[in-house]
């Protein structure tokens, strides 16, 4: 194909083809001569110290070079900051090694390192501790006793806001809702695990192949712990195989990895085990307390809403969790207030939407046990309490297409033919529930860098560290280029994934293909400039005297706009100005009239979800049987890629809503069903009809290209829209998910 594509178009993805057939390398498949491998040895207790490492019998094991532990690691930095990395959260980040004690089951407390996988694997299963055992305490609803709220915040936390007098209004309402809403703990399983590859360079020089959203928060990260500068630490991510938040914080694999290649000035790689995917950073389990009231038509007149996540005791990880629904629903009386409850585990982490999906989902459950409770079908009872501001800070939305959504949704959904009554609708055996929900996520602008470079033969490149964790990121890139340089997919490039290239934050929080793809709209912007400079050059140019903005780039000429059949080839420009290469470098960035806008409008993703469920009558087995999620996400850059990102989250909820929930033996302090045997994801013969509808949103004020993320919305509430149709086919409200069997027999 040798025509320019634009945003709004849907090819393919650029990288599919390496991906399908395996020339996609991941941080675990980087060969590189004289390879050690690591094998992390896991506590098998939850609290206490080490009194003794016993690791004799793997150092006599053939194969084996050397066990790290704390007993004999190097020298290490004590301070707090020189562990923190982007992303961090308050309190004292996690150090493996450091010292003798024990803060949650399965920490790392040594590493066997071999000259082959097998050899360090079994020289790990020799290797054990004697401890000192302290109590512990896993239990959430223990730690709820101390629970408090944090002092020092995260960065990326905003804390609710008030107004009115919430209990006097819920005192004083006709209809009320009191009800606790729970969301079992969450583990991240992407299916590339977290790996890392240490390639030892000499002179103090390593090459760092990882696991990561961000290469350069790894690149810092290392710097600041192990004393590296700078320019002795490349590291690289081009390919993520799934990550969904589990890599915005470097994992200790990388930080053992490294630690090990220094110590023995060899290079390094080290793989976690499926089994200690569950040893580090997980969506934290959370009890909602949620009070509604309404006058007798059903409009609301008060939000109380309450929640607690659990944290570490060693960090305050907190997610903006109360926010959502005093932020979405017009009430004039409105109160949260959040709270941690410390336990003894490892630090909860970002996982898809958080804060959102589990916030806005236990929320939107309880909207739709006070729309039962009012008598008023959940789609009007919301459509009856929108707010066209943000109600919780009075702000005006850059865009809020949200009644689009509902009306949208809920025509492809059928709506109009459901049965009020819970239990009313039948499919032969089956009982047949239909339920909805809203989703609302944030629209982020991040300070991004690109570069591009056009060659005389004709070949674009576009370049930024930003990462693509599988959203499409190299898509973007190549098709705003093609848009912007009016040049031909097959003949861009784009790279991504190493800490040498310009600056971009971790990619997270749905902002990267708004961020890079302005970034990336302006570098090649200023590319376009370079070669009309060059054109005006020419004795016979054939633009004559237009200027700049008058004339356009389309399939690898420049023209006139108002007279195309004035052009020139690219190439042509490039040899008569005899230039073998332009290159041009840009930063895209809020400026200080968006900085003003950000405070004054709020920026927000929206969506309608439709669900439908058959319901075994007798066994009360579930089945998702129907998905339809209309989403209001500003200008869709690629409607294909953007599909995908919504049906992945859409899975993903799914299987909030029926499968996944982390079994812990407090006891022990340990997660039992650390297995994709045990630990329920969805499958294929899970996932049935999902439809996925973009709204028509036009915002030129959320970003510079009206784009809006979309990694985050298709999770928020789906959940939420499950649970509420097996209601309606049952009459049996769960408040806990996933919703299990036995909740409804």
């Amino acid at each position: 194909m040798n025509e320019s594509i634009h945003i709004g178009d849907a090819p393919n993805r650029v990288d599919g083809l390496v991906k399908v057939t395996g020339q996609a390398r991941y941080a675990a498949e980087y060969a590189t001569a004289n390879l050690l491998y690591g094998w992390v040895v896991s506590s098998e207790i939850a609290k206490g110290r080490i009194v003794e490492m016993h690791d004799l019998g793997a150092r006599r094991l053939p194969g084996v070079v050397e066990v790290i532990s704390h007993a004999n690691r190097p020298h290490l930095p004590w301070l707090d900051h020189s562990y923190t990395d982007e992303v961090s959260v308050p309190g004292s980040p996690f150090r493996a090694f450091y010292d003798d004690k024990i803060a949650f089951s399965g920490q790392p407390i040594a590493l066997v390192v071999a000259t082959s996988l097998e050899a360090a694997r079994d020289g790990a299963a020799l290797v054990h501790a004697s401890y000192e055992i302290e109590p512990h305490n896993t239990d959430m609803q223990e730690a709820l006793a101390e629970k408090y709220e944090p002092k020092r915040k995260r960065s990326t936390y905003k804390a609710p806001k008030s107004r009115g007098d919430a209990r006097k209004a819920f005192d004083e309402a006709p209809l009320k809702l009191h009800a606790d809403y729970h969301l079992s703990t969450h583990f991240h399983n992407p299916m590339e695990m977290h790996a890392t590859t240490v390639v030892w360079e000499g002179n103090g020089k390593i090459t760092v192949h990882d696991k990561t959203q961000g290469s350069q928060n790894v690149q810092g990260y290392l710097c600041s712990v192990f004393g590296f500068s700078k320019s002795d630490v490349r590291v690289l991510n081009p390919y993520v195989g799934g990550a969904f938040g589990s890599g915005l914080r470097p994992q200790y694999q990388v930080y053992l990895a490294t630690l090990a290649a220094k110590m023995l000035e060899r290079s390094v790689r080290v793989v976690l085990t499926r089994q200690q995917m569950f040893s580090h950073v997980h969506r934290p389990e959370a009890v909602q307390s949620v009070s509604l009231a309404t006058d007798e038509a059903g409009q609301l007149r008060s939000i109380i809403n309450e929640a607690t996540t659990v944290t570490s005791r060693f960090e305050d990880y907190m997610e903006v969790v109360c926010n959502w629904g005093l932020m979405n629903y017009a009430c004039a009386n409105a109160s949260a207030k959040y709270s941690l409850a410390k336990v003894d585990t490892y630090t909860p982490g970002d996982m898809r939407a958080p804060g959102a999906a589990t916030g806005m989902t236990l929320f939107e459950m309880a909207i739709d046990e006070m729309a039962e409770k009012a008598g008023v079908d959940p789609l009007e009872f919301r459509r009856l309490n929108y707010s066209n501001v943000d109600a919780m800070d009075d702000k005006p939305f850059t865009s809020k297409a949200l009644r689009e959504a509902f009306d949208q949704g809920a025509e492809r959904f059928g709506w109009e033919r459901r049965s009020a009554a819970p239990r009313s609708m039948r499919d032969g055996s089956d009982l047949v529930g239909w339920g909805m929900a809203t989703g609302m996520w944030d629209a982020l602008f991040m300070k991004t860098t690109a570069s591009a470079r056009f060659t005389a033969e004709g070949q674009l490149e576009i370049a930024s560290a930003g990462s693509d964790i599988g959203t499409g990121t190299y898509t973007v890139m190549a098709q705003v280029a093609s848009q912007t340089v009016g040049v031909p997919l097959s003949r861009i490039t784009a790279w991504l994934g190493d800490s040498a290239l310009p600056t971009a934050p971790v990619e997270g929080g749905s902002w990267m293909a708004a961020s890079m793809g302005a970034a990336v709209q302006l570098a090649c912007q200023k590319v376009c400039k370079l070669l009309y400079q060059s054109a005006g050059k020419l004795e016979a140019n054939p633009l004559g005297k237009a200027k700049f903005e008058e004339v356009g780039f389309r399939n690898g000429d420049m023209f006139v706009k108002a007279d195309p059949a004035k052009h020139i080839s690219l190439n042509d420009v490039m040899a008569a100005a005899q230039k073998d290469v332009l290159e041009s470098e840009a930063t895209a960035k809020p400026g200080v009239g968006d900085l003003v806008s950000m405070m004054k409008m709020a920026r927000n993703t929206h969506s309608a979800i439709f669900a439908e469920v058959k319901v075994d009558a007798e066994l009360g087995v579930v089945r998702v049987s129907r998905i339809v999620c209309a989403v209001a996400a500003g200008r869709i850059i690629n409607p294909k890629t953007a599909r995908s990102q919504i049906l992945g989250g859409v899975v993903m909820g799914i299987g909030m809503a029926l499968h996944e929930e982390a079994l812990t033996d407090h006891r022990l302090g340990r997660v039992m069903n650390h297995s994709f045997a045990e630990y329920h994801i969805p499958v294929n013969a899970d996932i049935d009809s999902i439809e996925v509808i973009f709204v028509d949103e036009r915002d030129p004020e959320v970003t510079p290209l009206g784009v809006k993320g979309l990694g985050e919305i298709g999770i928020v509430s789906t959940a939420a829209a499950v649970a509420n149709a097996i209601h309606h086919a049952t009459g049996k409200r769960a408040r806990s998910l996933p919703v299990t069997i036995d909740q409804l027999l």
